[in-house]
C-alpha cells in the first residue's frame, strides 16, 4: 500500500471527523491488495480476526468518508472495493450463480463510445451524467464448468 493512499485516506476521514485507526487502515491495505471488491467475509478472513462487526463498522466509516464503496452483486452479499477515484476507471463482471464479482477495464474505444452515448443522453434528456460504471451479469469461467 502506498503513502499517499494512506494519506488521503486519512485526509477523508479527517474530513469526516473520523480517524485512521489501525483497522481501517488494515482494511484499505486488504482492498488494496485484493484487486477485486471483497465480501465482509473475505475482508475477516484477510485480516486475521478482525471480529464481524468492527468489519462492519469500520467499512461503514470508510464508505461515508469516500474511501470505500459498495459493489452489489446478484447475491445477498455486498462486496466493497476502494473508491474509484483511489484506484483507476474500471467496471464489473457479475456472475449470476456465485456471486462473485471481478475488475475489468475497457478499451479506450470503447469508453469514448461510452462517453459520446453520455453526452447524446444529455442532448435528448437533458440528463448529466457525472459519471459511468458498467456491470456485466453471466456466469464465470469457474461455474461455466
Amino acid at each position: 500500500m502506498t503513502t499517499e493512499l494512506d494519506a488521503t485516506a486519512a485526509a477523508r476521514l479527517r474530513d469526516a471527523d473520523q480517524r485512521y485507526t489501525t483497522s481501517r487502515r488494515q482494511i484499505v491495505g486488504i482492498l488494496a491488495e485484493a484487486g477485486r471488491p471483497l465480501t465482509i467475509a473475505e475482508v475477516q478472513a484477510a485480516s486475521g480476526g478482525l471480529p464481524q462487526s468492527s468489519a462492519y463498522r469500520n467499512l461503514a466509516v470508510l464508505e461515508q468518508a469516500g474511501v470505500v464503496r459498495r459493489v452489489l452483486a446478484t447475491d445477498e452479499f455486498a462486496r466493497f472495493e476502494l473508491a474509484e477515484d483511489l484506484t483507476e476507471h474500471h467496471h464489473h463482471l457479475v456472475c449470476t450463480r456465485c456471486g462473485s464479482v471481478l475488475d475489468f477495464t475497457m478499451s479506450s474505444a470503447l469508453e469514448e463510445a461510452l462517453e459520446r452515448t453520455a453526452r447524446t443522453v444529455r442532448a435528448r434528456t437533458g440528463f448529466t451524467v457525472q459519471a459511468h460504471r458498467l456491470d456485466l451479469t453471466g456466469v464465470c469461467a469457474d461455474c461455466a464448468d
